[in-house]
């Protein structure tokens, strides 16, 4: 494999890079049409057109290509991507055990999504989850509520499933009043097959539904809970106590319920410090508007993806509005002590544009807002550059 360190003018564009993003593509447009363990002829042409490229790419280095459409699908579920017999593969791009199929649920990974949108722009997935947020943001705007539009995210963070008891609360709250239209489609009933005997189980962490796996184990579709261990279970929620159950539609719980549990997580440490945070402000400007005591105020974007390159190559700078003081990006902790190199990763890749932005922890954000209320004033009290990207530094 070649070396992933900038030694090629762009590792995007590498030939085996390529042809990996277009399996990624392949793997989750077979997804949207039906489960991957189950796909009929005629294939979409996103697959057919991956796996003739990957039989290529097999017979010039003289490995076995995959037989068809149901054995690439099979090396995508059972082979680490380090294992592709992909010589041209920069090196070190992925870890050992990145997949593009989880091996325990069939379904795609959250690294299958990230190179499926770099790949071919954005997926039905996204661009729902696009249509739904804009629809939000346009109602709460037209009766001039930012509160609705935040009760409206902290809904989908919260509470990504609803029994036919709780349907009613729902529907009578008033700051959710804008949206109700949204939320009746955005939740969809659960197959009884989802459960077993009788009941489906949420996870007690992030409060999605588990998935019941052979051998009566149980496996959770957030990322962070898997790298947490086994998932602790929260509520059985039988069918003939609870009635009809809804939860929210794949994407949304992929793209909104996943890295919004990121936010709200960082949003009770600062509180707990003592400072003021104001979650999606300016209709989702930003993610956190964190104040200190003494009105300095930091804009913080959290993000919460598998591969820092691609993160880094999606770099920008924080929207301007509402005014804040210093700006960075974070990320969940258990993504930096995955990847030893995230952070830096992260910096090498991000466009000119963004060159000043910061990536940081969410416990490095932590410690530099304990260090700012001690009285700080150095590097480590600080989340941005000492050149603030953008907003004009007033401390």
């Amino acid at each position: 494999m070649s070396s992933y360190a900038g030694t090629i003018p762009d590792w995007l564009e590498n030939p085996d890079v390529v042809l990996l993003r277009d399996v990624a593509t392949a793997v989750m447009r077979l997804d949207e049409v039906e489960q991957l363990d189950s796909f009929a002829l005629p294939y979409p042409d996103d697959a057919q057109r991956a796996l003739d490229g990957l039989v290529l790419a097999c017979l010039r280095g003289g490995a076995r290509p995959p037989a068809g459409v149901p054995e690439m699908v099979h090396w995508c579920r059972t082979r680490p991507l380090r294992g592709w017999p992909l010589d041209g593969l920069p090196l070190g791009l992925f870890n050992k055990d990145n997949r593009l199929i989880d091996p325990d649920s069939g379904t795609p990974t959250q690294l299958c999504g990230e190179l499926e949108v770099k790949g071919a722009g954005n997926s039905t997935g996204r661009q729902y989850v696009d249509l739904v947020i804009r629809e939000a943001m346009s109602a709460c705007r037209a009766v001039n509520s930012p509160q609705s539009y935040t009760a409206f995210r902290r809904l989908l963070v919260a509470r990504p499933v609803l029994t036919e008891q709780e349907w009613p609360d729902i529907s009578a709250d008033l700051y959710l009043d804008p949206v109700q239209f949204l939320i009746e489609e955005i939740y969809a009933p659960v197959p009884a097959s989802h459960g077993r005997d009788g009941a489906a189980v949420t996870c007690a962490r992030c409060h999605t539904l588990l998935t019941p796996l052979v051998g009566n184990g149980w496996w959770c579709e957030n990322d962070r809970c898997r790298h947490l261990g086994l998932p602790p279970l929260g509520r059985r929620l039988a069918a003939d106590e609870v009635g009809e159950l809804r939860q929210l539609r794949r994407p949304l719980r992929q793209f909104v319920t996943s890295p919004g549990h990121a936010e709200v997580e960082l949003e009770g440490k600062l509180r707990a410090l003592g400072l003021t945070v104001e979650m999606w402000p300016g209709f989702d400007a930003y993610d956190l508007r964190v104040a200190f005591p003494d009105g300095h105020v930091w804009a913080i974007d959290v993000k919460d993806w598998t591969h820092p390159g691609f993160l880094g190559r999606a770099a920008a700078v924080v929207r301007h509005e509402p005014p804040y003081d210093e700006a960075c990006w974070a990320v969940p902790h258990f993504r930096v002590r995955e990847r030893g190199d995230y952070l830096e990763t992260f910096a090498r890749e991000r466009p000119v544009h963004a060159a000043g932005l910061r990536l940081l922890s969410d416990r490095q954000v932590v410690e530099a807002a304990r260090k700012r209320l001690r009285g700080e004033r150095g590097p480590g009290a600080r989340i941005a550059p000492e050149t603030p990207v953008g907003g004009a530094d007033r401390a």
